[in-house]
């Protein structure tokens, strides 16, 4: 089976690429994460160290510097990358789903994630707060990000936090939820190979033009 794959979008906006390369983590895999978020690195960090992905992202921006633009273009791109590996090792046996709880300090989330051609993301605070900005990098980015890997991925999301008051730790505790139930989702038994997330098995659809 293949060991990376690139995926590359280019908008008259952003033009982002993303390699993945799952053939172990590299004692480097940090400096290949270039967002131009730093804090959003830090948290693609996380989510690399918990799945053991070697995660490489550039980006850049045609012409307005818009942490929103490409906070949601990466997280689409990543999801795509992602997608297809995952779609590829189902008939290997990998799962297709995982769910996981981090912690860090204070703070404490969970993420479950469902590969079943179907995006959705749901992110629960459970009545808690939380900060509008953590070093420099507004929340709403940080949950923007984790949408668009949603979307991009074509997968279930659900994220929930429960507890947590410094809003660094409530992020790393979020991203390594996130890192740990993708590590899950896509480990490999070979008792379920050609086995998929749900019953309704891969879904294809065929678009004919007349």
């Amino acid at each position: 089976m293949l060991q990376n794959y690139t995926v590359k979008r280019s908008s008259s906006e952003t033009v982002i690429t993303v390699k993945l390369d799952f053939g172990g983590l590299k004692p480097d895999y940090r400096k290949r994460i270039k967002t131009g978020v730093t804090f959003l690195d830090h948290m693609i960090e996380h989510i690399a160290w918990r799945s053991g992905i070697n995660i490489e992202i550039t980006a850049q921006l045609d012409e307005f510097a818009l942490n929103h633009l490409l906070c949601e273009d990466i997280g689409i791109t990543f999801g795509k990358a992602i997608a297809a590996y995952q779609k590829d090792s189902v008939a290997e046996g990998s799962r297709g789903y995982g769910s996981a709880r981090a912690i860090i300090d204070e703070a404490q989330a969970s993420a479950d994630i469902s590969f079943e051609s179907r995006a959705y993301f749901n992110f629960d605070l459970h009545g808690l707060a939380m900060p509008q900005m953590t070093e420099n990098t507004l929340s709403e980015d940080l949950h923007t990000f984790l949408d668009g890997f949603a979307q991009g991925a074509n997968c279930t999301l659900h994220v929930d936090l429960y507890k947590g008051q410094n809003g660094h730790h409530i992020w790393e505790a979020i991203y390594r939820a996130v890192g740990t139930a993708l590590y899950e989702a896509l480990e490999v038994n070979k008792t379920r190979k050609g086995a998929t997330a749900g019953v309704a098995g891969l879904i294809e659809f065929e678009l004919q033009k007349k």
